[in-house]
């Protein structure tokens, strides 16, 4: 198959320019280094794709068999909103990724993961822009009194507290998130372009193949250094431990598994036939594929362990700790080796939302105690943040009775708008969050 590539409007392609200005300085040194790191590689370029040659039926759903939808306005109201729904939450995403990369991005220890990380970002962009180019080559006015442009503004002022799904509200605080976030949250984004690539809305289906592509790339970005620091840790570096990557799959592995929407839910996607499971079973088969990923770093562990490990040698001895719990001479403990936390573990939405559970699935009957034992399992600087400050206050006041569970989801993150639609001039426009007085980073006229 071929693709076939565009650019947005002028107006809005400059108005994503002037945004990775501020968001993404180091662009520029990325496409200056580009040969040295990635030489078998086209060089990265800000546009769209379309995948051609694409199934052109709806793939499942009530309406299976029947021609794909190439217009939204063509589409049931309902079923047009919650598609627009979902190109809103990709773009936001994507944007929100970058905003929460740059914090830590020049923390890294390695040069080449650092260039690493910073492709992932630049494609990232692109995913984004991808998504605008969705809202702003159709028609959406059956579902939203929001323009196309409108809807982009709304997007890229979006700031980290205000994005659309939880897990891009939350501040990095070393580079260590960088990575395991490409690796347990890229890894979502892989599952949901997988399920969008059947879509029965066809340009979202066609636009689906490049973004796979690249994302292959950011999940390599995250388990690559994983696996180098776990065979660094075995062999008595001090720098990334199994304790500080067990603390930071703790974060971020809750964060990954609620974003595929609450386990009783997704059936009305499947019927209109935008994705083709149910949330409970995409976030079973994630789940099961990040434990693998785990058990694949500890085996490599073992190996460097004990370097006259082969395979199947390393996968007994692996097999004995985790299931004998036997303590293995020349490897270690059980508790040396990296685990997976349970699935209802420091959930804020979803079935399992605000449940006192550790990670090992046990119980607990007091609120404090459970916050005494997180504050052990969760990275130190993390703790001082504003996303588990505020978990832990709706957490108390949920088993309090002073709020309830649902509503308490609803304000986790506490929401801050930043900038917004200009009534008179209809601009694109974002506004620098140090200004004393709001002023304008860049604007479009539209």
């Amino acid at each position: 198959m071929s693709t076939t590539t565009t650019r947005i409007p002028d107006k809005f392609h400059s108005a994503v320019e002037s945004w990775r200005e501020r968001f993404l300085p180091d662009y520029g040194f990325l496409i200056e280094n580009w040969e040295k790191y990635f030489p078998k590689d086209e060089r990265f370029e800000l546009v769209a794709h379309r995948e051609c040659g694409m199934c052109g039926v709806i793939e499942c759903g009530d309406e299976q068999g029947k021609p794909k939808y190439t217009r939204a306005c063509d589409m049931q109201p309902e079923q047009a909103g919650h598609l627009l729904a979902a190109v809103r939450a990709q773009a936001s995403t994507e944007f929100g990724s970058i905003q929460q990369h740059q914090l830590t991005l020049a923390r890294a220890q390695n040069e080449q993961d650092q260039f690493w990380v910073l492709r992932m970002m630049a494609e990232e962009l692109r995913h984004g822009y991808q998504m605008l180019h969705l809202l702003l080559e159709d028609d959406w006015t059956n579902v939203t009194d929001q323009s196309g442009g409108e809807m982009v503004e709304e997007i890229l002022q979006m700031r980290t507290g205000s994005h659309v799904l939880g897990a891009f509200n939350i501040d990095f605080d070393s580079f260590v998130d960088n990575i395991v976030f490409c690796a347990l949250i890229d890894r979502v984004g892989k599952y949901q372009l997988s399920m969008q690539k059947v879509s029965a809305y066809q340009p979202m289906a066609e636009s689906m193949p490049q973004m796979l592509r690249e994302e292959a790339f950011h999940l390599a970005t995250g388990v690559v250094p994983m696996r180098r620091w776990a065979e660094e840790a075995a062999k008595g570096e001090p720098f990334v431990t199994l304790e500080v990557l067990q603390k930071h799959l703790n974060k971020w592995l809750a964060r990954g598994v609620e974003m595929f929407g609450d386990e009783r839910g997704g059936g009305t996607n499947v019927r209109y036939g935008l994705k083709p499971m149910k949330n409970a079973e995409a976030q079973k088969d994630y789940y099961d594929e990040v434990t693998k990923v785990v058990r694949d770093i500890n085996l490599r562990y073992i190996r460097a362990r004990d370097e006259k490990l082969d395979h199947k040698q390393a996968r007994e001895v692996y097999h004995r700790m985790t299931e004998g719990g036997e303590t293995v001479d020349g490897v270690g403990r059980p508790e040396d080796l990296l685990y997976m936390p349970d699935i209802k573990f420091f959930r804020r939405r979803g079935l399992h939302a605000w449940a006192l559970v550790g990670p090992d699935g046990e119980a607990f009957t007091d609120v404090e105690e459970y916050i005494s034992d997180l504050c052990r399992r969760l990275p130190e600087q993390y703790l001082a943040g504003r996303d588990f400050r505020g978990y832990v206050d709706l957490l108390r006041q949920v088993h309090s009775g002073a709020i309830d569970g649902q509503k308490a989801a609803a304000e986790m993150p506490n929401l801050r708008r930043v900038g917004g639609v200009c009534p008179c001039s209809k601009s694109v426009r974002w506004v620098r969050d140090d200004a004393a007085v709001a002023a304008p980073v860049g604007a479009v006229t539209t």
